[in-house]
């Protein structure tokens, strides 16, 4: 099965949790693990969340939003977060955040939940790319919702 799907969002609070209710769901349909399935929400919001916070650049007249898009293709979930900021260099590792800090988790996390992560440039543009994906495990019995 292939599913893929792109939304673009402003850059608000609220927009994070919409882009993580479509990913469960598209996975729930699928008949993907639930665990995985988790996963990958959770690093998906925390790259959402940074798209929010640090993703702007008012300065340069960059777009007040984001790009999310989700593919399900065979084994494999690809997930691309962009954004319209500054950009990030990103030439070596994130360091891991204090176990008590309240910022700077997202990336480690993110490299934590899926099986490949690159975070880098936007081709031609200002802004980020934080894409990531995971090889998928199915339920055992899935309930595809037919039409």
């Amino acid at each position: 099965m292939s599913i893929w799907w792109s939304l673009q969002l402003r850059r608000e609070a609220a927009s994070v949790p919409l882009a993580r209710r479509l990913l469960i769901g598209t996975m729930e349909t699928a008949g993907v693990d639930p665990e995985i399935s988790y996963d990958l929400s959770v690093a998906l919001t925390e790259a959402c969340a940074n798209a929010v916070e640090h993703g702007g650049n008012p300065a340069s007249g960059a777009s007040e939003a984001y790009r999310v898009t989700a593919y399900l293709d065979g084994e494999k979930c690809r997930i691309e977060v962009a954004d319209s900021g500054a950009g990030v260099c990103r030439t070596q590792e994130p360091r891991p955040a204090r176990p008590d800090a309240e910022h700077g988790r997202g990336l480690c996390l993110i490299r934590e939940l899926a099986d490949h992560v690159h975070i880098g440039a936007r081709p031609g543009r200002g802004g980020t790319v934080v894409s990531f994906d995971k090889m998928l495990k199915w339920k055992r019995d899935p309930s595809l919702l037919t039409a």
